[in-house]
């Protein structure tokens, strides 16, 4: 959403503007006050009509200022001693961990974008990190996975393409090196019709145990993660703001049980960045 979308067209947009252009006319008003009951036996108030014009041009320039979304959405906390930022940007140039989502079968095939797509998260880590190279990916899933009891097996007759190894929802493959981890979590359903789907509950579900692993692994240091549940994930009853706050909401909450990592860094498409409430999202970041 465009700036003066979010400032003019929400109510909490419009009560931002209110609650700081009446702020910025009262301080105003006052120091008017202050000069006339100081000065102005002697000298008088200089062009009045001037100063109240002014006024009135200020006063609501300040509210819009103040109103204005910022790009980040941020929030130092103290207890515990940790940091979240909402951001656009792309998660594989992040100096941190990286969480990227698969499905329950953890297929990696990108080829004619039939069962994986290039242009997803996963086709964009198997590019980026792996160089194409789609056996290295899958025996390090498959490393990963070795302690980890499957839930079913699909057969060729039933899932004619992908993988058949079907895993529980929220299972994370711990993929990298200490260095750089990245948390391959399984938060929807791949499809015998190729087609993978989540729920809320699977995603809240698969949050909790991503969260469990990065206090495993992460070592308390930063960790990006992507909007997940938007496009191909087909988590179509929220929007972008309602999943985000979600995301924040599981990780707050876990972390004060137990600190899971120093920064949270969440990062957001710059096509999706553009739909989102950055004011909304503040203000339910700073009640957490």
């Amino acid at each position: 959403m465009h700036g003066l979308q979010l400032v003019f067209g929400t109510r909490r947009g419009w009560g931002l503007f209110a609650l700081h252009t009446f702020a910025a006319f009262g301080l105003i008003s006052a120091l008017i006050q202050f000069y006339s009951a100081v000065w102005g036996s002697a000298q008088g108030l200089p062009q009045p009509h001037w100063v109240v014009a002014a006024v009135a041009i200020v006063s609501p320039v300040y509210g819009v200022i103040r109103a204005w979304p910022h790009k980040r959405v941020h929030r130092a906390f103290g207890r515990p001693d940790m940091t979240v930022t909402i951001q656009a940007g792309n998660i594989f140039e992040q100096k941190a961990h990286w969480v990227v989502g698969f499905s329950d079968t953890f297929d990696t095939d990108t080829r004619n974008n039939v069962i994986i797509n290039r242009e997803s998260l996963q086709g964009q880590l198997l590019a980026v990190e792996y160089g194409g190279d789609v056996e290295r990916l899958d025996q390090e899933v498959a490393a990963a996975l070795r302690t980890v009891q499957p839930s079913r097996a699909e057969t060729r007759e039933s899932k004619p393409q992908g993988k058949l190894v079907r895993y529980p929802l929220g299972t994370v493959a711990v993929l990298g090196s200490p260095q750089r981890h990245i948390f391959a979590v399984a938060y929807s359903r791949m499809g015998n019709d190729l087609v993978a789907r989540s729920t809320v509950e699977d995603l809240w579900v698969s949050l909790g145990r991503l969260w469990d692993a990065v206090f495993l692994h992460c070592q308390r240091a930063p960790i990006a993660v992507p909007l997940m549940g938007t496009q191909l994930a087909r988590i179509d009853c929220l929007d972008r703001n309602s999943l985000l706050k979600m995301l924040l909401l599981s990780f707050v909450a876990r972390s004060r049980e137990q600190l899971v990592s120093r920064e949270l860094r969440v990062l957001v498409h710059p096509h999706d960045h553009e739909k989102i409430n950055t004011l909304d999202l503040q203000a339910f970041l700073n009640a957490l």
